[in-house]
This record gives structure tokens, C-alpha cells and sequence, in this order.
């Protein structure tokens, strides 16, 4: 976590406060211009590297520099090498701005062809440096901050680095009111326990509904490039929570890289969200992302039936216009947490599997929509698990307690395994501090892909079956709270006897007192507890 590294957290510390002292205080549109000097080094890193590999592997590879590029509205042609990052930062700082303003914004924005979702999305972007020295300053702190986590990446073996998700990260706590929509980043190690748990493959089409800057898509994508390398997989050295993640697989050839471009969809309600998503996914290696500028829950979107696996977590506060709901949404209700559980099954195929964050409140609320909601998991799908997390997961964003919820459209509940995270290996304050060891995370990946039906029955451990029948029961209400299951052990505490502990009370009282004062200490409370003495023998 970004947290965790203070060198890192420092840099963009410093970024955030020149963009501020620049003249540009809105916390997301520093966000915006920040991302867009992220991608146009990543963009360069990234060109470079495939030319070399592709040199290596004497594999063909075409450049996003090569040739010319035409400057919208005017016949200007432009030598692509100029558009690098790598080139231009050798500039003056007058003639970089320009050229950055003028030239290279304008190639980012159609990069991907003018049909593409990205080009469609940035259309309307503009960059707003205002001053050179702002510009000159931020690039250097960037080429400090891409330094750092190269560093970070060497020495830590955390393959799977959000860069951009980590500069937003960090800029969203400079706003007071981040969260307050429901909307606040997923941590990075979450969005690893569940691509674990719903393990996406090659060729699965793959959904995140309310997909913000493309964390759940990213962790995917990263999953399964992973996993094409097996043998090289037993080699690598876990991350700082546990898991295996590379970015490099020797399989990734043009084919396999174009199945997972096309694997991967995304949709938001806010704009930004989609440029940014769009930018984060394809500074990993995704050249051509699907994000969309989609209320997934409204009328508009029509899609149902197509996807093997989604990943979410949803907005938890929010409701909707009960008017735009969409009408394939049965359940009566506004609250946005019940209709994206509905949402979620009707997109998924039959046979495919979601993971979900949602508030806890969705596994035990009384209302009528919170019990079909449940019912929906319970009798139309597999639910397969419902892990509860501690409240600070989401901290410093939001104390709210959490679950994630495993579930199969299709198939039939037979029995619900429960665990109970108590740990995530960081503290559970504001802070976030990395802890020693993964917490509770390789606990849950061994024993969710070992659980055992016939050995896990004991609900005074931390995880257990629970059989579909009690679940279903009248008296449950279809409960899916872990409190409503659990056993709790109660251990026996022997206590001296009440005269005993009397007799001590009244030696404490008394102390040294010699027999001349007795009289006068017996008058206070040293009497009441001799009449109480009295009254128990």
C-alpha cells in the first residue's frame, strides 16, 4: 500500500502541494492533469521496453512513435519520436508547455484510433498547466516518483503497482468529503483476496459495474498474466501480503495480449472515473481498455447474461431516481447496495462467479428488499462464501463494516461457508500501518479453495459451514449475519468466595489501624462491610 512506503508518499505529497501553490486546488482536477503527465511517461517506459523485448524475441512490433501524426484541424504533420516524454522534458520549459499543449495532449487523445471508448472519453479533456516552471517541477517529481517505485518494485517484489491508483489514492484523502457518496478506493490487497477467490481465466469475460480508476480490472488482468507462467510462478517471491503477482509472462504474445484487452469491461457514472480508469489500464500494459461512461443501474443500460466474472464494490450509500430504475431490477427498492446484488446476477452467465464488497447491513437488514436481495443469492445462486471484514478496511475513508460475498449464478446453495477476518495485516486505524505477516488474507485463499463440508461444522472457529436449511429457515429471515451462526466460547473464571473477597475489602480498609482507632474506622465504611460480612455467613 501507498501508505506504507513514506518515500513515496513524500513524492506526491510534494506533487500535490505544486499543483496547489500552481494554481490548482480542486483535488480532482490535480488528479486529472497528474494522471495525464503519468501516462505520458508510462506511456514512453512502456513503448521502450516492447521495442526491446520485441528486438530480443525478433517478434514484430509496431510503435505508437512511429510515422507522423496530423494535428487536429490543421494539415501540421508531427515527427511522433518529438511526442515522447523522453524527448520533450529536454525542452526549455516555455517551449516544453507549448509543445505539451499543442502537440502532445492532442496525439494522447486519440491515440487508440477515433472509435476507440478512450478517444470518445477524452474528448473533452483539456490540459490546464498554466505556467511552465508548475510543469517542469511536476515532471521531475513524477520521474522521482516512477524512480521510487521501480526501487520499490526491485526490493519489495510488488509486481502489481497502481500507479495512478496509488496517486489517487493519495490525492483523495486531501478531500474532505472523499467517500461520501459511498465511493472511495478498494485497498489493493483486497482487490488481490478476491481475485483469488473467484480466480478469472483466459478468455473470461470479465465485468467491473462501478469501476472507478480500474483497480478489480487491473487485478484481473495482472491475475492471469500471472498465471500463464506456472512454472515461473513457483519461482517468484510473494508480495507484502502473500500473493504471487508478475507482470511479465513469456506467453504473452500478440494473441494472448489481445484476448485479455478484450476480456476486460468496465463502466462509471462519472467521467473522470472512465479517463482515469481508461489511463490507469492502459499504463499496465491494456492497449486498448473497455470503459464505459455507464449508470449500470439505470434504464440505459440493457446488458444481461454476459459475463463469466465480476468483480465489484459498488457504491454503499448512494440511491438512485426511482423513476431512471432499471426496469429488469425487481427489487423495491432506491438503495444502491440491494439493486447492485441484483444488478450483478443479471449480468453474470449462467455458471459465472462474482465477488462483491458489501455494507454488512445487506447480510442481516429486516426490510423486505434486504431479504429478497438475500434470496437472490441464496435460491437463484451457489453462495458459496460470505467473508466478514473488520470496520477499518476502509479507513481512512470510511469506518463502515464490510463483506465479501462468493456467489455462482446458477447451481444450488447447499451449504455457505463463513469466516470471520479479524486481521488484514495492516493496523485498522487511519493510518493503515503495514503489520507484520498477511493478517488473515492466506488464511482465507488456502482454506476457502480447501473448505470441506464434512470437517468444517464447528461455529466457535473462525470458519464454518452453515447448511442452506437453517439459513432458509422462517425464524432466519435468510440471515447472512456470521453473529447469527457463530458460537461464542465462554471460558470459566474461578472468583474467591464473596466472604473472602469481603475479608480482603475490610483489611484494606482497616490496614495498621491499631486497637484505639478501630473504633473510630468502624464507623465508616468498614462497617458496612462487617454488617455485610455478617449478613452472608
Amino acid at each position: 500500500m501507498l501508505q506504507n512506503n513514506s518515500a513515496l508518499k513524500s513524492k506526491i505529497d510534494q506533487l500535490w502541494n505544486k499543483f496547489w501553490s500552481g494554481g490548482i486546488s480542486n483535488p480532482l482536477t490535480a488528479i486529472e492533469q497528474i494522471t495525464y503527465l503519468l501516462f505520458m511517461k508510462r506511456l514512453d517506459d512502456l513503448d521502450l521496453k516492447n521495442k526491446a523485448d520485441a528486438k530480443f524475441t525478433s517478434e514484430k512490433y509496431t510503435s505508437k512513435f512511429d510515422g507522423e501524426f496530423t494535428l487536429p484541424g490543421t494539415n501540421q504533420k508531427v515527427n511522433k519520436q518529438t511526442l515522447r516524454w523522453s524527448h520533450f522534458k529536454r525542452m526549455a520549459a516555455e517551449e516544453m508547455l507549448i509543445h505539451v499543449q499543442t502537440k502532445v495532449f492532442p496525439f494522447l487523445k486519440i491515440l487508440n484510433g477515433n472509435e476507440s471508448p478512450f478517444t470518445r472519453y477524452m474528448k473533452d479533456a483539456v490540459f490546464i498547466i498554466p505556467k511552465p516552471a508548475l510543469l517542469v517541477e511536476a515532471m521531475s517529481t513524477i520521474e522521482e516518483i516512477f524512480a521510487e517505485i521501480e526501487k520499490d518494485a526491485n526490493e519489495g517484489g510488488h509486481a502489481f503497482q497502481d500507479i495512478q491508483g496509488d496517486v489517487y489514492e493519495m490525492l483523495l484523502s486531501e478531500i474532505a468529503t472523499a467517500g461520501k457518496n459511498g465511493q472511495f478506493r478498494t485497498p489493493r490487497h483486497i482487490i488481490k483476496l478476491i481475485t483469488e477467490l473467484v480466480a478469472p481465466q483466459l478468455g473470461n469475460r470479465i465485468a467491473d459495474p462501478a469501476c472507478g480508476t480500474g483497480g478489480f480490472l487491473l487485478g484481473a488482468y495482472q491475475y492471469m498474466v500471472s498465471n500463464l507462467d506456472k512454472d515461473k510462478k513457483k519461482n517468484l517471491q510473494p508480495d507484502e501480503d502473500g500473493f504471487i503477482r508478475d507482470s511479465v509472462s513469456g506467453r504473452l504474445n500478440k494473441k494472448v495480449s489481445d484476448i485479455l484487452n478484450d476480456s476486460l469491461h468496465g463502466y462509471d457514472i462519472d467521467v473522470t472515473m472512465v479517463r482515469l480508469g481508461l489511463m490507469n489500464l492502459m499504463m499496465h500494459g491494456v492497449d486498448t481498455p473497455h470503459i464505459d461512461y455507464k449508470d449500470t443501474l439505470s434504464k440505459s443500460f440493457t446488458e444481461s447474461n454476459q459475463y463469466n466474472i465480476i468483480m465489484a464494490n459498488p457504491p454503499f450509500t448512494g440511491s438512485i431516481d426511482k423513476g431512471d430504475i432499471n426496469e429488469s431490477l425487481k427489487l423495491a427498492t432506491t438503495k444502491t447496495e440491494l439493486l447492485f446484488v441484483e444488478q450483478i446476477y443479471n449480468l453474470l452467465k449462467m455458471g459465472g462467479t462474482a465477488g462483491m464488497i458489501v455494507p454488512q447491513g445487506v447480510l442481516f437488514g429486516s426490510g423486505k428488499a434486504f431479504v429478497e436481495a438475500r434470496k437472490i443469492l441464496v435460491d437463484k445462486c451457489e453462495l458459496k462464501a460470505v467473508i466478514t471484514m473488520p470496520s477499518g478496511v476502509f479507513k481512512p475513508y470510511a469506518g463502515v463494516s464490510t463483506a465479501i460475498l462468493i456467489f455462482t449464478k446458477g447451481g444450488e446453495t447447499e451449504n455457505v461457508w463463513f469466516y470471520e477476518m479479524q486481521a488484514d495485516g495492516y493496523s485498522l486505524d487511519d493510518k493503515r500501518t503495514k503489520q507484520e505477516g498477511y493478517g488473515d488474507l492466506q488464511d482465507i485463499v488456502a482454506k476457502y479453495h480447501a473448505r470441506n463440508t464434512e470437517t468444517e461444522t464447528d461455529r466457535t472457529q473462525k470458519c464454518f459451514f452453515v447448511p442452506r436449511a437453517d439459513i432458509a429457515s422462517d425464524e432466519s429471515n435468510y440471515d447472512l449475519s456470521l453473529s447469527r451462526y457463530k458460537k461464542d466460547v465462554f471460558e470459566e473464571v474461578p472468583y474467591d468466595p464473596p466472604s473472602v473477597i469481603l475479608d480482603r475489602l475490610i483489611q484494606e480498609e482497616v490496614g495498621d489501624a491499631v486497637d484505639s482507632d478501630l473504633a473510630k474506622v468502624q464507623h465508616g465504611i468498614v462497617r458496612e462491610l462487617l454488617e455485610l460480612r455478617g449478613m452472608i455467613e
